[in-house]
């Protein structure tokens, strides 16, 4: 039986409600024992600059070397006298930050040629109507993958463009096979969402459409692993997960798509117009960010190297919630669970899931509560979580759940 989140509230209907025990309740003596026992946490060795472990869905952690290197740069880029928030984006010093950035992209995914990267603004959510608006006309039709809130929000978006058929629609767990997607021989493209934020549903490989144009929304799994960009008309990904602060998102547009946006598409939203990043003033300092992350992840083994380190992160912390005898709880599909976004709750207590975040919060451990619309805890561990920020939060989850597993609780009334 599927219990309600009670105090929760419920924005989005559609999102499926995580199973509680009913049979008993956490005592007020037990909840309150968490601070007692709890509160002298073992912190390990202290990270850089005082910083915690920021375990946010986004904006999200960036590597401590990026961060320091941009803080040196800050009042005078390279000997220019000026910061990179002042200096003009049309002159050379910025037209070298944002060349190299692209050219760092293009070498870390192996971007064709016959690719074009932008740099825009308006976040992902800009692109659910940016896509259609270039990609189809008055009255065509377009397949959308629904498999979580934010793939719901880009087909929502579409309709007010196109005709839209959802072609599969997932529970919020699992990703519908393959073989029940209803895709329409008259759609001009397949849209999907690679990695629920806010669910933490995950493709582990590229679905097979044939010879259907493929749109990818990317932005919370973005450079987290290898990707062939050759089997995709579009990719686009906002830069606050993986690859940099809020404020740009990166489009990776096939050059044959380009050019045929609709009449009335804003010229901020048509891609032939804003071929270059530049006809209007680029988030420079955004763009500066990520282009400083694209070369710190070429130094430090490029993709392959991120998809081994996220996968070895994924395995720990799941390990633990799965070993947990059902302390834990993670409710998606094995096979569908992302490597950057872990929501998990304790079915025991909503109470008691309130104290866990604000005892991890006390040992070091920020940002743990899961997203209003779903509850319980969220894990986010993109690229730029060391594997000791997850190590920590998974001994904190061991020691948590050996005190209140002893607790005493109340009968059921």
């Amino acid at each position: 039986m599927q219990m309600s989140l009670g105090h929760l509230p419920r924005q989005h209907a559609h999102v499926t409600a995580i199973p509680r025990r009913s049979c008993c309740k956490l005592s007020v003596r037990a909840v309150a024992a968490t601070e007692r026992e709890l509160a002298p946490q073992q912190v390990s060795k202290p990270a850089p600059h005082g910083r915690l472990y920021n375990f946010a869905a986004g904006p999200a952690v960036l590597p401590v070397e990026v961060l320091e290197e941009a803080q040196e740069g800050l009042l005078n880029w390279k000997g220019s006298g000026t910061s990179v928030m002042e200096m003009s984006h049309r002159g050379k010093e910025f037209s070298s930050i944002i060349h190299q950035a692209e050219q760092d992209l293009r070498s870390l995914l192996n971007i064709p040629d016959n690719y074009q990267v932008l740099f825009l603004q308006g976040g992902a959510s800009t692109a659910f109507a940016n896509v259609p608006l270039n990609l189809t006309k008055a009255g065509d039709s377009v397949d959308q993958i629904v498999t979580g809130s934010w793939s719901k929000k880009a087909a929502e978006e579409a309709k007010k463009y196109c005709k839209v058929n959802v072609a599969a629609k997932g529970d919020n767990k699992h990703i519908p096979e393959q073989k029940s997607w209803k895709l329409q021989k008259q759609a001009k493209y397949v849209h999907y969402c690679d990695n629920e934020t806010i669910q933490g549903v995950e493709f582990k490989s590229v679905p097979d459409v044939g010879e259907k144009l493929l749109v990818a929304d990317m932005s919370s799994n973005f450079c987290s692993k290898p990707v062939d960009v050759s089997k995709y008309g579009l990719i686009y990904a906002g830069a606050q997960k993986n690859i940099g602060p809020s404020g740009v998102t990166v489009y990776i547009i096939r050059d044959d798509l380009v050019g045929h946006a609709r009449e009335e598409t804003p010229a901020t939203l048509d891609f032939k117009v804003m071929e270059g990043s530049m006809y209007n003033t680029p988030p420079c300092w955004a763009i500066y960010m990520c282009g400083l992350v694209f070369n710190h992840m070429l130094r430090n083994g490029g993709i392959e190297a991120m998809k081994k380190t996220n996968d070895a992160k994924a395995k720990i912390l799941y390990d633990a919630i799965d070993k947990s005898d059902g302390f834990y709880v993670n409710p998606i599909a094995p096979a569908n669970r992302s490597n950057m976004n872990v929501p998990f709750t304790i079915p025991m207590s909503q109470e008691l899931e309130a104290v866990f975040v604000k005892e991890a919060a006390a040992a070091g451990m920020v940002q743990l509560k899961g997203h209003r619309s779903v509850g319980g805890m969220r894990a986010s561990i993109y690229n730029s979580m060391p594997v000791e920020g997850v190590q920590q939060l998974v001994d904190f989850m061991k020691k948590f759940a050996e005190t209140h597993q002893q607790a005493h609780w109340t009968q059921p009334m």
